[in-house]
């Protein structure tokens, strides 16, 4: 929702002292109608619309509020780049900043969704060219009969919202935290409870991806293939290469055939690579060294894969990289064949974790406690840190409203897409391991789709095993 006018990014000490009016006459006239009147539906619009549908029918008779979101300050008068609430792409495959779709519940208990978004620039008032975030200054934007053919629903100027929203009785649902407006004129109107309950609801209808969600991601996973191969050829066989040089090469492909990353880039060589969120990326790749690259390519539509691979920057894994690497990859063997209908959402955690338990007992780091009893105990998780995988759609780490007997103590169902991603982390500064192991990160992650008959590896566009990998880069390098 348009927000009061912020003081911050008013222009103090512009150049020009004032419009004329000559001038201020001139920028109303001349200008070509620019409407678009062959518009068909996006794509994702009927799926939308079903989308809404069940929404609808979980929460008869009353009024729901989804926003999509304001732009953030980066820094004095600039924002960061903006990326709708997940809940309003799913609910309308809009990705407007400062808009809001709105459920009306009707008599009969179903609801008449209605997208409050911004109109085109007013030409007459000068708000197009004078208004530092007018069309001419930031792009055109569509108009409201454009979006309602784009979106396939009625489209409302946000403008009218506060007169709408403050009229409303009855019980109302708000997704709250995305806009400030929005939340301030329905303040008294809603309670967490109900708004709790709201985005747990939204948060469940996400677990199970729809055809167009599947398709989306398989994309995704394909241009994400294809930044992982950029990297590859950049990556120097004799000299180094800075992490930041990694980072922007893939986002170059991210930015290219997606709207963005999906998630900061993760590009950790050498030691860094035990740091599980190493985004500084301000380090070098070197020969020698592994680099655990962990990204994904966000499509057009906002749907982000989630990869990693561990890689040896010169091609070619020492023993003790291979020992790590080998581990980890049959860890996650067992955690992917563990994915399947009727599974429990657990069960590919479990097999993975075990299957590290037992390299790790092999090597000796459990001392005379037995690869069961130290997993019992949870001891592994010095080296293994994090769990094996999570939910992926929208957001890398979707459905995180969930509760908990939906999501991590559920069933897995076909239509789901997790992530298998164990890993071995040993720190450089870790007396309890073998002076070889310390500064080895290694993480195997793939993007998985549940079938009907089990499951369908989404990211098996690159190499996992050890070979396979060594062979794939010296390919990629000829």
């Amino acid at each position: 929702m348009t927000q009061a006018k912020d003081e911050s990014k008013e222009r103090k000490n512009g150049l020009y002292r004032g419009v004329s009016a000559e001038l201020a006459e001139n920028m109303k006239r001349g200008w070509a109608d620019t409407e678009r009147r062959d518009l068909a539906p996006l794509a994702q619009a009927p799926h939308a619309e079903h989308r809404r549908a069940r929404l609808s029918a979980r929460f008869p008779g009353e009024l729901l509020v989804v926003p999509a979101g304001n732009p953030k300050v980066r820094s004095n008068d600039t924002d960061y780049p903006f990326r709708p609430s997940s809940d309003y792409v799913y609910l309308t495959g809009d990705q407007s900043q400062d808009a809001v779709v709105v459920l009306e519940p009707r008599p009969e208990g179903s609801h008449q969704a209605v997208a409050y978004l911004r109109p085109r620039s007013d030409r007459e008032n000068g708000e197009f060219w004078l208004d530092y975030h007018g069309e001419l200054w930031d792009g055109r934007r569509n108009s409201l009969t454009e979006n309602e053919r784009l979106l396939g629903l009625p489209c409302r100027d946000i403008r009218t919202l506060v007169g709408r929203l403050g009229a409303a009785t009855g019980p109302i649902r708000l997704l709250r935290g995305h806009d400030a407006g929005v939340d301030a004129v329905l303040r008294d109107k809603v309670t967490a409870e109900r708004d709790d309950e709201f985005r747990v609801a939204l948060s469940e209808m996400r677990l199970v991806k729809d055809e167009f969600e599947i398709a989306d991601l398989r994309f995704a996973c394909a241009a994400t293939v294809r930044g992982f191969e950029d990297v590859v050829r950049i990556l120097g066989t004799d000299t180094p290469t800075p992490e930041r040089a990694i980072e922007g090469t893939f986002w170059m492909r991210a930015r290219t055939e997606g709207n963005d990353v999906g998630y900061t880039s993760v590009c950790a060589a050498g030691p860094h690579a035990t740091t599980l969120h190493w985004v500084r990326n301000d380090g070098e790749a070197r020969p020698g060294d592994l680099l655990l690259l962990d990204a994904g390519v966000e499509s057009r539509n906002l749907y982000t894969a989630d990869v990693t691979r561990t890689l040896p920057v010169d091609g070619r894994f020492t023993p003790v990289q291979r020992k790590v690497y080998d581990a980890v990859y049959a860890a996650q063997e067992a955690g992917i064949a563990a994915v399947k209908p009727g599974a429990a959402y657990r069960d590919f955690h479990d097999a993975a974790q075990r299957v590290l338990a037992e390299h790790l007992a092999a090597w000796g780091l459990f001392g005379d406690r037995s690869a069961e009893e130290a997993y019992e105990l949870g001891l592994h998780r010095r080296w293994t840190l994090a769990g094996t995988g999570h939910m992926l759609g929208l957001d890398v780490h979707d459905c995180a409203r969930a509760r908990t007997e939906s999501y991590v103590d559920g069933t897995l169902a076909a239509g789901m897409v997790l992530t298998v991603e164990p890993g071995l982390y040993f720190q450089s500064d870790d007396r309890t391991v073998p002076e070889e192991l310390r500064g080895i990160g290694v993480r195997i992650e793939d993007d998985i789709l549940v079938t009907d008959g089990g499951n369908e590896n989404l990211s098996d566009g690159l190499p996992r095993t050890a070979d396979d990998v060594e062979a794939w880069m010296a390919r990629l390098r000829s």
